[in-house]
């Protein structure tokens, strides 16, 4: 699996429909949404799926540089219903986890879990069905052989029962094309998504790797962060390099909009020659732009309002999958 930073062909996404979850912030965030699919569609194309009975509303939000295709879907999280893009030579292929609604903690999710294979089909590539139940938003890569993972996500028993961390390590290797994993203890504060590491930690280029903090340290957040940095202090990449680690504080001042709000700004997109980013209208958003800025020179930074995407649970990652040029 590429690494985010490589050369995309296109972005996918899929459009908010799911009104049991979203609630009076439905329409919040559709126009959100949008929003990031427009910043998305200055540097490379944009593919928005949406359910036939919401094509006119996607693409009247979205504008001429989005192009939206017809697909059924449960609701929106690109990141985890879609498949993961894997290379060899030219040839692209897509991964696809098994996909159960994050452990079943919803009902609806059987358009969702055959997202990834409609992508493929519409791009005529082959796919490879993974043995492990789990979410893109649980994974991360540096391209180069390393995936970035937590205990709590994967070797959870609503996803994988009776697996061993030995059993997970080859499944997920399979599956990504990667030689070591690198696991992190997780979030136990994070119920919603048990713990996904695109809230936690990323590669930013090989044997680099950005990791959230909140500077309180007298908040229990405080103490889980720092055990993922922790870990990866002590940790090598795939090819022995010891990792270097940048902090970026969490958007812990935000007006969180209900009890699975999503406040990472660490969860963006890299797109091509940019990277686009939430803000949450406070202060700490241009001190996260200038980590962020630091960490892609040659990129441009780009911010997004995220507090109505926020409220779903997840952020601009989430909800975004890059299609690897």
């Amino acid at each position: 699996m590429p690494a985010e930073w490589e050369r995309h062909e296109r972005c996918w996404m899929a459009w908010p429909c799911f009104e049991e979850l979203w609630g009076d912030h439905l329409a919040g965030a559709q126009r959100g949404f949008a929003e990031v699919a427009k910043a998305i569609a200055r540097f490379e194309p944009v593919t928005m799926l949406a359910p036939e009975s919401a094509i006119g509303e996607a693409e009247e939000l979205c504008g001429e540089t989005v192009s939206v295709l017809r697909c059924d879907l449960d609701d929106s999280w690109m990141r985890d219903i879609g498949p993961n893009f894997v290379k060899r030579g030219d040839e692209l292929a897509a991964s696809i986890f098994h996909f159960n609604a994050w452990g079943g903690k919803y009902t609806r999710f059987c358009k969702d879990a055959a997202v990834g294979h409609r992508v493929a089909e519409s791009l005529g590539i082959r796919t490879f069905s993974s043995a492990i139940t789990m979410e893109g938003g649980g994974i991360n890569v540096d391209g180069e052989g390393t995936i970035l993972t937590t205990e709590q996500c994967l070797l959870n028993e609503n996803r994988n029962p009776g697996i061993s961390k030995a059993e997970a390590e080859h499944e997920l290797c399979q599956a990504l094309g990667g030689e070591k994993v690198i696991w992190l203890p997780g979030d136990p504060l994070d119920d919603e998504t048990d713990g996904h590491v695109d809230g936690l930690a990323c590669f930013v280029r090989p044997g680099v790797v950005l990791a959230a903090l909140d500077p309180d340290p007298s908040s229990e957040r405080h103490a889980t962060l720092m055990e993922n940095i922790r870990v990866l202090e002590r940790e090598t990449d795939a090819k022995g390099r010891k990792l270097k680690i940048h902090l970026i504080e969490e958007a812990s001042d935000a007006d969180a909009k209900g009890d699975r709000f999503c406040d990472s700004y660490i969860n963006f997109y890299v797109a091509n020659g940019g990277v686009v980013m939430p803000s949450y209208g406070i202060a700490t958003d241009e001190r996260a732009r200038g980590v962020v800025q630091a960490c892609f020179p040659d990129r441009e930074v780009v911010q997004v309002d995220s507090n109505d995407i926020g409220y779903g649970g997840g952020g601009i990652h989430c909800i975004t999958q890059q299609q690897p040029a």
